[in-house]
């Protein structure tokens, strides 16, 4: 091959590697799937709890509303280490209005007259003690999330942490062969799954279950469990060889009477 010709050749591959890579790029995105900022606001103990309530209720959801994302999700924590604790999910097809979130809503005069008592008070009184933020995109083959029936329910925030990347590749591809399908089967309303994209103990991928109470929460994780396609799936060579979670996060919250999700 002369010199010309492996020039050609050379920028030929350059090209379809380029077309390759968008082409990547783009069905990783998906068309219409949604990217999660999930917030968990660390409270401190006492009266200072009504502040952040009128905060989500009367400041945060309306300005949410006019920046079109929605629906929000407020949970408060109702099991574990550190409470009070309250969770806010927010989707949006447009990562850049979650990523930018906190400086839209600076420029909101409507919020920051509404949210002022929780944005900024004293800081030797500060409304919360810490804020924590992950950003997720939803799975593909689960690319919008479905809001349970405004009914008594609580939730279930599941955390997946991997020991490397290729194990969480495949414990994303397991719900993609099946998992989705036998949450349904099994009881649970699949509220959102997502791939975390930000955020601390990566790789790692988040999703959301929702049940009546803690009765019915137990017995649809047994019907998850006896599930012959759930045993089937999980003895599968590819997936059972070696550990595809090394950590399991499992958070139970209950939804706030706001909440919109």
């Amino acid at each position: 091959m002369n010199r010309r010709d492996w020039l050609k050749s050379g920028a030929a591959a350059l090209a379809a590697a380029s077309v390759i890579e968008n082409a990547q790029a783009q069905a990783a995105a998906g068309p219409g799937r949604e990217y999660y900022l999930l917030r968990r606001y660390k409270l401190p103990a006492g009266p200072l709890g009504g502040v952040a309530n009128k905060y989500f209720s009367g400041a945060l959801l309306p300005a949410l509303g006019r920046m079109g994302i929605g629906p929000v999700g407020v949970f408060s924590l109702t099991y574990g280490d550190n409470t009070p604790q309250t969770f806010v999910l927010m989707p949006s097809t447009d990562i850049k209005a979650l990523a930018m979130l906190d400086l839209n809503l600076a420029a909101d005069a409507t919020f920051m007259k509404d949210g002022a008592a929780f944005w900024g008070p004293a800081a030797i009184s500060p409304s919360f003690e810490r804020v924590e933020s992950q950003l997720s995109v939803a799975f593909e083959g689960y690319p919008k999330l479905t809001a349970p029936p405004k009914e008594p329910r609580i939730v279930q925030l599941r955390t997946y942490e991997s020991p490397t990347y290729a194990a969480h590749v495949r414990k994303v591809e397991m719900f993609h062969k099946g998992e989705f399908r036998i949450f349904t089967e099994s009881g649970s309303k699949g509220v959102f799954y997502s791939d975390n994209l930000i955020g601390p103990r990566m790789p790692s991928l988040t999703y959301m279950l929702c049940h009546k109470d803690l009765t019915a929460m137990d017995a649809n994780w047994k019907a998850f469990n006896a599930h012959p396609d759930w045993v089937k799936l999980s003895h599968d060579p590819r997936y059972a060889s070696e550990p595809t979670v090394s950590h399991v996060d499992n958070l139970v919250l209950t939804p706030t009477a706001f909440s919109q999700i």
